[in-house]
């Protein structure tokens, strides 16, 4: 027989869905400000797995991939419970920040949080506490910042196993390898004794459904590799890179102000020495051309299309000689073989 989960002083009985308000914090005229949670609690034993969205406001794909999740699946089917924390900065949501309002401090550099201290470590105590604490592992969904997009992609401290396997099962093609902010969920939660990947896709303020799409299948990927849905297989994504140290990425920087001519997009193969994009002035006339330092991913790549000196231009990782063959031959025959193995 499967466990109750109990939270918010609440439970909830194995086999049921149940919508909560969960109160993180107030208004200046007192009225309570809630975290909105659904649980699915499946109707046999399992592990507890929680799915975490917009920690940044402004963070949108991963909103609406959890309440996908959490719409969707079938509890009579699921082994285990998953808890879908669909909005957890929802000052910063309500007010489509990024930050929390008024202090625009991070809650995402404010985990594991303390019950006596700031407004954001204070959220992030009571969400921890709460709903963290009490599952195996979890997922945290972000999208780049305004202006930039990801492609979908995974980050995770690789050298915990329980991580490398989550991260793995996630089924993206590229895997980011590191412990993260200090401060950040991921972070907190892996040194808490809870592996968690967060998951990048898409930009910020809008729905991309194919990235979404995308998460879904991530997650019911995540369910099948840790018996959570029998029914269900794990995913191979077709290639896969890893990407660990500072030397194997790298964010392109502009060295002049000016409009962006970008030539790639996210998910490209660039060869080292191609042009990335090119500078110019309202005249246009070339400033100056950006090009790869090395052959690898466009992993992240802006959208704003003008810069000052120093700002992002694209996120680059570098790829394995095996990978690149893979991409190539794709790129050529338009659609990759099925026995694709590269990682």
């Amino acid at each position: 027989m499967a466990n109750a989960f109990e939270c918010d002083g609440r439970t909830v009985p194995p086999g049921s869905r149940e919508y909560l308000k969960h109160e993180i914090t107030e208004t200046y005229l007192s009225d309570p400000v809630s975290l909105p949670v659904t649980i699915v609690n499946g109707d046999r034993p399992g592990p507890r797995m929680f799915l975490s969205a917009a920690i940044h406001g402004d963070e949108l794909n991963g909103v609406e991939a959890v309440r996908r999740i959490a719409d969707d699946l079938d509890h009579a089917l699921l082994r285990g419970t998953i808890v879908c924390l669909h909005v957890v900065n929802v000052p910063g949501f309500n007010s489509q920040k990024r930050y929390l309002p008024v202090d625009d401090s991070d809650l995402n550099r404010s985990f594991p949080g303390h019950p006596a201290g700031t407004r954001a470590q204070r959220i992030a105590d009571r969400v921890y506490r709460t709903f963290v604490e009490p599952c195996d592992f979890g997922i945290d969904f972000h999208t780049s910042t305004r202006g930039r997009t990801n492609l979908v992609h995974v980050r995770g401290d690789l050298s915990v196993g329980r991580v490398d396997r989550l991260a793995r099962a996630f089924a993206s093609n590229v895997v980011i390898d590191g412990p993260g902010p200090e401060g950040s969920l991921r972070r907190a939660a892996t040194e808490g004794g809870i592996p968690t990947i967060t998951v990048e896709m898409g930009e910020a303020n809008r729905f991309q459904r194919e990235q979404i799409d995308a998460a879904v299948e991530g997650v019911k990927s995540v369910l099948a590799e840790f018996g959570m849905h029998p029914q269900r297989k794990v995913h191979w994504p077709g290639w896969r890179t890893i990407v660990s140290g500072e030397r194997e990425k790298t964010w392109l920087r502009s060295d002049a102000g000016g409009i962006v001519d970008m030539r790639v997009s996210g998910g490209a193969l660039v060869h080292e020495g191609d042009r990335i994009c090119t500078i110019t002035n309202p005249f246009n006339k070339e400033l100056t051309g950006v090009e790869a330092p090395f052959t690898g991913l466009v992993l992240g790549v802006l959208e704003n299309p003008v810069v000052y000196p120093g700002n992002p231009l694209c996120h680059f990782v570098r790829v394995s000689e095996q990978t690149r063959r893979v991409l190539e031959a794709r790129a050529a025959e338009g659609e990759a073989a099925p026995n694709d193995q590269a990682e």
